[in-house]
């Protein structure tokens, strides 16, 4: 097992529980509400001591050594010398030791200790509580914990891994080797076969630079993990001191009782080849974008309520000091983050000093579109990822006996295309009528006493679907049954009207059905059932039964849907800086990667999905299913390139990316919840960032932007009044950078401008990871803006540096954003592309109109 570890816990809820009750009563009868708050100290986290330990020994980021060594200009100090547990005690006891002082005699319960990324602590306390301690002078800052929230088959092919990025490694039989991605999510299902070790062809060893261990409980028995998921551990504290964990559904263990970890690591690194077996029916076999990587698990999501910030800020400082090389993110905060800027609250902090210590950290835009301002990641040094459609589509669909035919959706078999079978609705097919009285939702099929078996045995049976499938108090698994149970021949599922602009994913279906998603399209099935009625004359009852109809098959693919396209849910930028939504000079998202309709494993007891409990791989959308993508093919540019920085990885990932859709055209973006693909136009960098992600490009760049972290301190050291946050946060004081950079002036692979007043200059620095190559450039200016780019041309040497000039002059007076691009095309095959963004123009005859 190599040099894997196992934590068994011991669990005492009830007492835990008991000593929360007690200190929410206090000890003098007050009122006061008891809440999480996150602690941090102004003396320096274990990793910023690493890194300054580094330098002071001469490893310094940038090496002046031979051209052989030139590629270790990207180097960032890896913590292969983890934090010592004499250390971490030690830092557990100085926080001990503060709170008694602070809190003399007082009820609290501490959380956690953060001590690798984060010198701090988690506590229960209240206001009061948290004000003494916000005016101790060993603490820097005092934050009310707020939650968070969640946010493949084919894939691989669509982006060309097979044939392209693959094969530049040696196959999928390498790809990722060595690297550990780790996820903050809901946990993992260990017993799923894409977290399978049982390779015997290849030796598989942990890597040597990873030092997490894998909680034993219960529910994650001793061998839970092995060389393929190497280390698992849940963050729940925060959760608990709530009084909302339910150990029966959530498990205070690394198992995924959700689903949602589960898919998220398949898709990212999940094991190759394994066949996709849902509802009976086989729809291929899936693999990770990285499938030989390595898999950490830091479960601090749950399905009952999501998650908070304490928890997650422990699940990210416990993989840094791991040593995982990517941090996977499928989460967003429920709310913007307050206070002078986005930038500045305790995920993203934690995350930069992540980047500090050499980590990769992507998280999702969120599910919040398509409205402009919707993202839910904010920093610089996060890498963003919106969701795209890819060219695989499952369509079904029925043809009814007047020769209309309506589409729908579901994984499922067709009736006998040469036979057209009586079409029956719930409601009119009772055992007797006082069922519908008694009963308003009989017609959605939950229970087949309820209806005449010998008028419905043999034919297709029609159901509503209201708002109760959505809510799970209905399911097409219970209606499923009760067709099975009446011998129907088939099932229809109409749309309610009153489920206005609802978008339902393909459903697997074990029999012949179709789900009819458009209200529109339903009222066409139904006027045609009404009007083929007979009924007697006298009675009003039904006669006769004339609608007829068959359905065609939703098991087998299509490819030919033209893709991709930014999906409507993906939030969208500008970047806001702030809760006041001023624009942040800051391009999100970074780019945008397959996220809708992703199959990929799915745990045996999750139950994020009903339709797909019980299976063992689920159907899923989300800019959640997108990010797990990003975090792949970064293993794979880190597999290939180990001395990149994060920011070099993000340049690889962003310079690369292509704003093509397959068919040549401009990749669009979806504008509305209601008829997206009606409502659609072309899609700009506010929309997908630099573009879709183009895995086999990433692996050859060419040239790189690099950013250190000393950039991203002088970032946060130049928005106007941060410095007492930004010591707060990091315990460095912005007085030590001796100049500033806005966000236009980090040398990130996109240049997004606000406010344009008048005339603005930037420069980005290209470095060469290649060989010796000749560039030319060439820019399209955004609307109302000249653009200018110095040198147009020039010779860049194997490890040398080429710094561009952009100048930017406003041109007209123009509020609404505006896009253009910088193109650098190489006679040795690279190219790369720059995204320009400007909002707001002001020219120089702005102070002489009247």
């Amino acid at each position: 097992m190599g040099n894997f570890h196992c934590l068994y816990l011991v669990l005492l809820p009830l007492c835990f529980g008991f000593f929360v009750s007690t200190l929410s009563q206090g000890d003098s009868g007050s009122d006061a509400i008891t809440a999480v708050y996150i602690v941090t100290l102004k003396q320096a986290p274990a990793a910023h001591h690493f890194e300054e330990q580094l330098r002071r020994q001469g490893h310094h980021q940038f090496h002046n050594g031979s051209s052989s060594g030139r590629l270790n200009r990207f180097h960032k100090p890896r913590n292969n010398s983890r934090s010592h547990p004499g250390f971490r005690s030690y830092i557990s006891r100085v926080h001990d030791s503060l709170l008694r002082r602070a809190l003399r005699g007082e009820k609290y319960l501490k959380l956690y200790s953060y001590h690798y990324l984060v010198n701090g602590f988690a506590v229960f306390i209240t206001p009061e509580q948290a004000n003494k301690l916000s005016r101790r002078r060993e603490v820097a800052n005092v934050v009310l914990d707020f939650a968070v929230r969640t946010a493949t088959t084919h894939t691989p092919q669509f982006l060309g891994l097979p044939k392209g990025a693959w094969s530049q490694g040696g196959g999928f039989e390498t790809a990722g080797e060595g690297i550990v991605i780790g996820f903050i999510d809901t946990g993992i299902d260990p017993t799923h076969p894409s977290f399978a070790a049982d390779v015997p062809e290849h030796s598989y060893p942990v890597p040597a630079h990873f030092s997490g261990v894998c909680e034993v409980t219960p529910e994650f028995p001793s061998g839970s993990c092995n060389r393929k998921l190497v280390g698992a551990r849940h963050f729940a504290a925060s959760a608990i001191t709530r009084g909302i964990f339910n150990s029966s559904q959530d498990y205070a263990s690394p198992f995924d009782g959700d689903g949602h970890g589960t898919h998220t690591a398949s898709a990212a690194a999940g094991n190759h080849g394994i066949p996709v077996l849902v509802a009976g029916h086989h729809f291929g076999n899936a693999s990770g974008m990285a499938p030989r990587s390595h898999i950490a698990v830091y479960k601090a999501l749950y399905k009952s309520f999501g998650g908070f910030a304490a928890d997650v800020v422990a699940g990210i400082d416990q993989a840094a000091q791991d040593g995982v090389d990517i941090i996977s993110l499928s989460i967003t905060p429920n709310r913007r983050p307050p206070g002078i800027a986005t930038f500045f609250n305790p995920i993203d902090m934690a995350l930069l000093s992540a980047v500090k210590a050499g980590i990769f950290v992507v998280q999702a835009a969120g599910n919040t579109g398509p409205s402009p301002k919707s993202m839910s990641s904010f920093s610089p040094w996060i890498f963003t990822v919106g969701a795209a459609s890819h060219d695989r589509a499952y369509s079904n669909s029925i043809i009814l006996g007047n020769n209309v035919t309506i589409h729908g959706v579901g994984l499922a078999p067709g009736t006998n295309t040469d036979k057209m079978y009586t079409l029956i609705l719930a409601v009119h097919a009772l055992c007797n009528d006082t069922i519908l009285v008694s009963d308003m939702y009989v017609g959605e099929c939950q229970d087949s006493s309820n209806f005449n078996e010998e008028l419905i045995q043999g034919n297709l049976l029609i159901c509503s679907y209201s708002i109760r499938f959505v809510l799970g108090l209905s399911t097409i698994k219970q209606a499923l049954e009760t067709a099975k149970n009446l011998s129907a021949a088939g099932v229809v599922f109409y749309m309610d009207p009153f489920v206005i602009g609802f978008q339902l994913n393909p459903t697997p279906l074990e029999r012949p059905g179709i789900i009819i998603p458009s209200p529109e399209d339903s009222k066409i099935l139904l006027r045609y059932y009404n009007s083929s009625l007979e009924r007697n004359g006298l009675t009003r009852k039904i006669a006769r039964f004339g609608a007829v109809a068959t359905i065609s098959g939703g098991l087998k693919a299509n490819y030919s849907i033209t893709a991709p396209k930014v999906m409507y849910y993906s939030a969208r930028g500008p970047d806001p800086e702030d809760s006041f939504l001023d624009d942040a000079d800051i391009m999100k998202p970074n780019l945008v990667a397959p996220g809708n309709m992703i199959w990929a494993a799915w745990s045996s007891l999750g139950t994020d999905s009903v339709e797909f409990q019980g299976e063992r791989f689920a159907l899923m959308s989300g800019t959640s299913m997108a990010v797990p993508h990003i975090a792949g093919l970064a293993a794979l540019i880190k597999q290939k390139f180990p001395h990149f920085s994060p920011a070099a990885i993000t340049s690889a990932l962003s310079t690369t990316a292509s704003l093509y859709d397959k068919s040549g055209g401009p990749i669009m973006a979806q504008r509305a919840y209601a008829n997206p693909d009606v409502n659609q136009s072309p899609a700009t960098p506010f929309d997908m960032g630099s573009g879709f992600v183009n895995a086999t490009s990433a692996l050859d760049p060419g040239l790189i932007l690099d950013s250190t972290y000393n950039d991203y301190m002088s970032f946060l050291c130049g928005i106007n009044g941060s410095g007492p946050v930004v010591l707060n946060y990091t315990g460095q004081n912005c007085r030590g950078y001796n100049s500033t950079l806005g966000g236009a002036d980090l040398n990130l692979p996109s240049i997004t401008i606000a406010r344009l007043n008048q005339s603005k200059t930037v420069e980005r620095t290209m470095t060469n990871v290649a060989g010796n190559e000749t560039y030319k450039i060439g820019w399209s200016a955004p609307y109302g803006v000249s653009v200018k780019v110095t040198p147009t041309r020039f010779f860049i040497g194997m490890g040398e540096k080429q710094v561009l000039t952009i100048s930017f002059k406003a041109t007209t007076n123009h509020s609404v954003a505006s896009f253009g691009k910088i193109g650098l095309v190489g006679d040795q095959g690279h190219k790369l592309n720059i995204p320009l963004s400007v909002i707001v123009k002001v020219s120089y005859n702005t102070t002489t109109n009247s």
